[in-house]
């Protein structure tokens, strides 16, 4: 039973990773390569799709490293994945404190009623998710260490 849990929490994991890594590297490029009305639209867009699935995907993640964690204690890589989950619960605080109040107003502008400095508020979202995208991904690989 553990050997599954620790399989299905790391792919969980590490498909998490791949679609926060491909908003930061790829998704955010090719939208702020379009017209500012599209791009604030497209980021917006975003911002309610993910917006809606991430904070699900983000605590059902910690919840089955915790409970990794204990099933696991004990065995080797235990202290890995106690700290994956450190890690993981430092990247909700990062999204509660950091990005869902930027990402809260993001989704409700138009080209109508954005703010004169939504780039910038975009931009600071952005330097925000790298800083996330590096802590999740640690984490990731802290749990594929531990299953070695």
């Amino acid at each position: 039973m553990l050997n599954a849990l620790e399989v299905v929490t790391t792919v969980i994991v590490g498909v998490m990773v791949g679609v926060e890594f491909s908003v930061a590297f790829v998704m955010s490029r090719i939208l702020n390569a379009l017209p500012d009305d599209s791009r604030q639209l497209g980021h917006a867009h975003g911002g309610r799709m993910l917006g809606a699935v991430m904070p699900v995907w983000y605590i059902g993640s910690l919840v089955l490293v915790a409970a990794w964690a204990v099933a696991g204690w004990g065995h080797d890589g235990a202290g890995l994945v106690v700290t994956a989950g450190a890690l993981l619960m430092l990247s909700v605080v990062m999204s509660i404190l950091l990005l869902v109040p930027i990402n809260n107003l993001n989704k409700t502008w138009t080209p109508d009623n954005r703010p004169a400095d939504w780039k910038q508020q975009l931009h600071r979202w952005e330097r925000f998710h790298y800083a996330r995208v590096a802590v999740i991904i640690a984490a990731f690989t802290l749990l594929v260490a531990a299953l070695a």
